[in-house]
């Protein structure tokens, strides 16, 4: 007598959605959520490292985001997309580290290697000095305008999503990334007539949203 094939996980069987993905873990899939995981730790850690600049403290955040997550699927309900849902969650997780304590000082090479250790971009010598430039400025804005500014000009969501993700207004969002520009503009001058600080943000806020 044949037994009955295994039923496959929620990752197999074919063009499942974050949305069903969740619903499954809910209803007892006990691959779902980690796929969920595979999906978009990339894209949190991306978040956590730009928010904190420690790859510690980002990694710590992006396991207790997650841990959050698990618990809380039950509560999901669907308004918004589950990849915000979970940049939501990453972020409050980054803001509560930054209000707990200070973040430790991080090696610039360290930072930068660890951003970029999977996706090394052209020109590597010169980008990277622009990165640590603009990774170290960011640290000195308050935690609120400098998740606004890496959602929006360093991840390049909308202000729209940004705004979804920080639940707070678009022109909340919108004064927080002119406030934050406005504080860092003295800072990064001497960078403004350089292409390199544009190609930077740009090149991996796309390849980061695009995955």
């Amino acid at each position: 007598m044949n037994s009955p094939p295994e039923t496959p996980s929620a990752a197999e069987r074919p063009a499942v959605t974050d949305a069903e993905l969740l619903a499954a873990h809910i209803n007892g899939d006990p691959h779902a959520f980690s796929d969920i995981v595979k999906r978009h730790r990339d894209r949190m850690w991306a978040v956590a490292l730009r928010t904190l600049g420690d790859p510690d403290e980002a990694a710590d955040a992006v396991q207790d985001a997650f841990v959050s997550a698990y618990r809380k699927a039950a509560t999901f309900r669907g308004e918004a997309a589950v990849t915000t849902w979970l940049h939501r969650i990453v972020v409050n997780a980054c803001l509560d580290r930054m209000r707990r304590k200070s973040v430790r000082p991080v090696a610039d090479d360290e930072l930068i290697e660890a951003a970029e250790r999977e996706t090394p971009l052209p020109d590597q010598t010169v980008e990277r000095e622009v990165s640590m430039e603009v990774s170290a400025a960011l640290k000195l804005l308050p935690g609120d305008q400098r998740a606004a500014l890496v959602l929006v000009d360093m991840m390049g969501y909308s202000v729209e999503d940004a705004a979804q993700v920080l639940q707070v207004p678009s022109g909340t969002v919108k004064s927080r990334c002119a406030r934050g520009r406005a504080k860092l503009a003295p800072i990064l001058s001497h960078l403004r007539n350089r292409t390199d600080l544009n190609r930077v943000s740009s090149a991996k806020g796309a390849e980061l949203r695009d995955g």
